[in-house]
């Protein structure tokens, strides 16, 4: 009777043990599922924030030429050049 109860007693510390094993492996496989997503999203942002600097990076290397020079004239201050016409949209 002691040997057969010892057997069932034991079993179910085998099936508690590998029960929690289980939980704790999903638990770790949803740890790691969340990381990879918030890695691949901090890696679209750093790719992001390359672009906008290679950006920035050519307007500095660029800021005395001319052609940025009266780009910025036209877009930022509304300047045109000598004999230029500028036509609105009246649409927009």
């Amino acid at each position: 009777m002691k040997l057969k109860r010892a057997g069932i007693i034991t079993w179910i510390i085998i099936i508690a043990l590998v029960v929690s094993l289980s939980v704790m492996l999903i638990n770790r496989k949803n740890q790691i599922d969340d990381l990879r997503q918030r890695r691949e999203a901090l890696q679209q942002e750093v790719t992001d924030k390359e672009i906008t600097n290679a950006a920035l990076e050519y307007e500095l290397d660029h800021q005395h030429d001319d052609d940025t020079i009266a780009d910025i004239a036209r877009d930022e201050l509304g300047l045109v050049s000598p004999g230029e016409i500028v036509f609105y949209d009246s649409a927009e």
